[in-house]
């Protein structure tokens, strides 16, 4: 059924309960795809769902509504999670109009190759609804050149597509306040920006500035993953920090193994850190999926990362951490890189190069192990991941 969240206006969205991988990353919580329906002299629908939840969202706005009575649809965003049923949903209600940003005009255009009545907006532009008025603000590469966001004004709600979601299935369809946020939630929140926005931090600053030079104030975040935030200041908050990549004491150890001599170490790092007093977690790369690691390594300061050396390479689970990790850009972690090797011993150089890569300089040239680390190498280990702690996470303490 529908539910309202504001007079006239119904989330009739659809829940995806079974969803576990988001191009690559771990959605063990399932989804929402949420579209919003607000009710005036011209009913219009904002944004639509994944492309075989149509008839879950249409028997919601069935519930309110003939469809033939939607004017207008916004698409606030072209990527198919969100635009999917779009070009069906048209042919069945015949709006008069979607609006969308310019870029999203061409990509709708390019995905669909139908003929639907596109009005291309911008930000500022305003759409009377009759008692309501939309306002469209452009958010582009928030998280595709397409994205927008729509603000009912007499509402105060911003309709955030991409921004400040989580992929997160429930039955719970509003959070009144960060009280009210569910533990498990607050941390798919916090999953979804390390994983899909956090190479966007300067752009999510920047939103932010100009929402507050705009002077708009927010009664309510409607994103179109995850519920409805009344009360939403803590959100934009932890936008805030997370966008400024402001670190916690707190360091992660993060590592393969092949006959755990590397784990030897990464076991030493962590008893280290727990002697500095920092916050210390241990990631095995073939135990945690790398998307629940990025999303611990959001608000940590220092990371050890540990490969055996393979065919003169690095373990291919760190190669495959380090790629979708420099893919987010990450800011201002301090990094070592260690190791283990038999004869030749090139993995500490190739994790050092990658940092380099990512624009984070390596805080030390790496500790190599060859065969089985001995109790000194061990105790070296430990006295190493404690002096760093205390250089780069306790050194305004």
């Amino acid at each position: 059924m529908p539910v309202t969240i504001a007079p006239q206006v119904y989330w009739v969205g659809a829940i995806d309960w079974t969803m576990r991988d988001f191009h690559g990353y771990l959605t063990e919580a399932g989804s929402t795809y949420n579209a919003f329906l607000i009710v005036d002299e011209k009913v219009t629908l904002i944004d639509t769902v994944k492309k075989g939840f149509l008839p879950e969202m249409l028997a919601r706005i069935r519930e309110i509504l003939p469809l033939e009575r939607i004017d207008y649809i916004v698409c606030n965003h072209v990527e198919m999670d969100h635009s999917g049923s779009l070009a069906e949903l048209a042919r069945i209600a015949r709006p008069e109009k979607i609006f969308c940003s310019s870029l999203g005009k061409v990509g709708l255009t390019r995905h669909y190759k139908e003929d639907l009545p596109l009005v291309e907006v911008k930000t500022g532009t305003e759409v009377s609804l009759g008692r309501h008025h939309l306002m469209f603000l452009e958010t582009p590469m928030l998280h595709w050149p397409d994205s927008m966001m729509t603000f009912l004004k007499e509402e105060q709600i911003l309709f955030s597509s991409d921004g400040f979601g989580a992929h997160y299935a429930s039955s719970q369809r509003l959070i009144r306040n960060r009280h009210d946020c569910p533990p498990k939630y607050f941390y798919e929140l916090k999953k979804y920006y390390a994983n899909i926005l956090m190479p966007m931090g300067t752009l999510v600053t920047q939103l932010l500035d100009k929402v507050a030079k705009l002077g708009l104030e927010f009664r309510m975040i409607a994103p179109d993953h995850g519920c409805v935030y009344e009360n939403p200041d803590w959100v934009l908050e932890a936008y805030r920090t997370w966008a400024a990549g402001v670190t916690q004491p707190k360091g992660l150890v993060i590592y393969d193994t092949m006959w755990h001599s590397t784990e030897m170490l990464a076991h030493a790092f962590m008893e280290g850190l727990m002697d500095a007093g920092v916050e210390a977690q241990l990631h095995h790369l073939r135990a945690t999926h790398y998307s629940d690691t990025v999303t611990e390594l959001l608000d940590a300061g220092l990371m050890f990362l540990g490969s055996p050396t393979i065919n003169n390479n690095m373990f291919p689970s760190m190669g495959q951490f380090l790629t979708y990790l420099k893919g987010l850009k990450p800011k201002k972690k301090a990094a070592m890189a260690f190791g283990s090797y038999g004869w030749s011993g090139q993995a500490v150089g190739l994790i050092n190069q990658e940092l380099e890569a990512m624009q984070l300089k390596p805080v030390h040239e790496g500790l190599q192990v060859r065969y089985i680390p001995d109790p000194d190498e061990l105790a070296q280990a430990r006295e190493l991941g404690a002096r760093l702690a205390r250089e780069h996470l306790l050194k305004s303490a």
